[in-house]
């Protein structure tokens, strides 16, 4: 190799770009470019293509700065487009409207053929950026409509029509799944659903539990029992209320348990009421271990939602389970404490609990 060459080499190698072109970085894409002299494109950090030699690359601070030095965009990293993941997210968004404006729930295949991918791609790529499947998002849908036809039509048959279901059977079973209760009861404000309830004593004070026949639907910590049954009713406005039921009582001392031993583990049934977006963070939160803290930031970024930090935390703040749904595990960037809804005293009692060998 000869000086100027050698030279040139020596200066990409001692450049810390350099390292992200290796490692294929896709967190650096959009910050830089690299051009190759032997074959006159330029790509992506993150591009697949064979590794070039150092002494044939030079890096641009954008793809126009690239193409005015001379060089083509790779036809496979395709850097004269948005990103990846930007388009992926572009198509996804896309999709989502086509399930909303449609009048059925469309299937997988027309769902494939609108984005022009295969099936089985087109359910990867929906499942990695929303956290759904489409069938799963269209239930979803649904089911915020329901809720909301509920809430606004003056009959039950009309909310059913609103919500798009020829069906009343198909209707009525949905509407279980997605309420807990039959849509008269929900229109009546949960009248004649029966929630079960306890409050006992833990090593964080008062600690209430509260199940419907789906499952546990409330844990709430406090230093006034008193003031967790009237939340619980407050909450529940319309619910018949059914409290000492000493074997209900045991369920209480077993989540009172947990609190001070964090390593028993807590498997419970959930009933878990929120939106699409909420039951999705809160499925991520059961997945944090036992021990483990993750920043909001992290906890958004493996979501797949970047940008979406203050939601992220929303839907945190947003938990009615405490211990069960652990949005305690979750902090800020620093370590520290962010807010939490039965007090952050009580955060930081969680996790050092946690933290014990």
């Amino acid at each position: 190799m000869d000086a100027p060459l050698h030279s040139h080499a020596a200066q990409t190698l001692a450049d810390p770009r350099w390292a992200a072109v290796l490692a294929r970085d896709p967190t650096a894409d959009g910050h830089f470019f690299y051009s190759v002299k032997s074959t006159g494109v330029y790509c992506r950090p993150s591009c697949g293509s064979r590794r070039p030699r150092p002494e044939n690359v030079d890096f641009h601070a954008s793809a126009p700065d690239a193409e005015a030095a001379g060089f083509r965009p790779c036809r496979r990293c395709r850097p004269d487009l948005p990103p990846l993941a930007e388009r992926q997210g572009a198509l996804v968004a896309e999709l989502c409207r086509f399930i909303e404006d449609a009048d059925h729930v469309p299937n997988l295949d027309e769902l494939a053929r609108q984005a022009q991918l295969s099936p089985f791609h087109l359910q990867r790529l929906f499942k990695a950026t929303t956290g759904l499947t489409p069938r799963a998002y269209a239930a979803a849908l649904r089911a915020r409509r329901l809720r909301d036809g509920l809430a606004a039509n003056p009959s039950v048959s009309a909310a059913q029509y609103d919500a798009g279901y020829a069906s009343s059977g198909r209707f009525y079973a949905d509407t279980d799944a997605a309420l807990g209760m039959t849509p008269s009861q929900y229109r009546a404000g949960g009248a004649d659903t029966e929630i079960r309830f306890a409050i006992g004593q833990s090593a964080l004070g008062a600690i209430l539990v509260a199940a419907s026949p789906r499952g546990v639907c409330a844990i709430s910590l406090g230093d006034d029992a008193d003031a967790l049954a009237r939340e619980l009713q407050d909450r529940f406005p319309h619910a018949e209320l059914v409290g000492d039921d000493p074997d209900f009582a045991a369920l209480v001392a077993q989540v009172a348990g947990f609190v001070e031993s964090p390593a028993t583990g807590l498997d419970l049934p959930l009933d878990l009421r929120g939106t699409a977006f909420q039951l999705r963070v809160w499925h991520a939160l059961r997945e944090i271990p036992v021990g483990s803290r993750l920043s909001y930031t992290e906890l958004a970024r493996r979501l797949g939602l970047p940008r979406a930090v203050r939601a992220v935390a929303g839907a945190c703040a947003a938990n009615t389970l405490a211990v069960a749904v652990p949005c305690h595990r979750v902090v800020r960037n620093d370590g520290g404490l962010a807010g939490y809804r039965w007090g952050v005293a009580r955060k930081q009692a969680l996790l050092e609990r946690e933290a014990r060998p």
